[in-house]
């Protein structure tokens, strides 16, 4: 995985960073994640998950992710951002 150093001031750099990481997605193989390991989140504690690629990115990764982006909607919506269903979806 590359390193992000974290440390974009502006939109413009929000969205190169998003390219890169983009750009790296792009540039990975199926057959790099032929045999894989299991996935383990919270490692040593009673919470402990393992997970396989598929199930990881089903159960918990999209779930995370949908989460948070109905939470930063819901922040911006309350704030007076005029954001809406077309800025998610696009235009279709």
């Amino acid at each position: 995985m590359p390193a992000a150093a974290d440390t974009e001031q502006s939109f413009a750099d929000l969205q190169a960073r998003i390219q890169a990481t983009l750009a790296f997605i792009e540039g990975l193989d199926a057959t790099q994640f032929d045999g894989a390991r299991a996935i383990v989140t919270r490692p040593g504690t009673p919470k402990e998950r393992h997970f396989n690629g598929q199930d990881y990115l089903l159960h918990y990764g999209l779930p995370q992710f949908f989460f948070h982006v109905t939470t930063a909607y819901a922040l911006l919506r309350h704030n007076g951002v005029e954001v809406g269903k077309k800025d998610y979806m696009g235009a279709y």
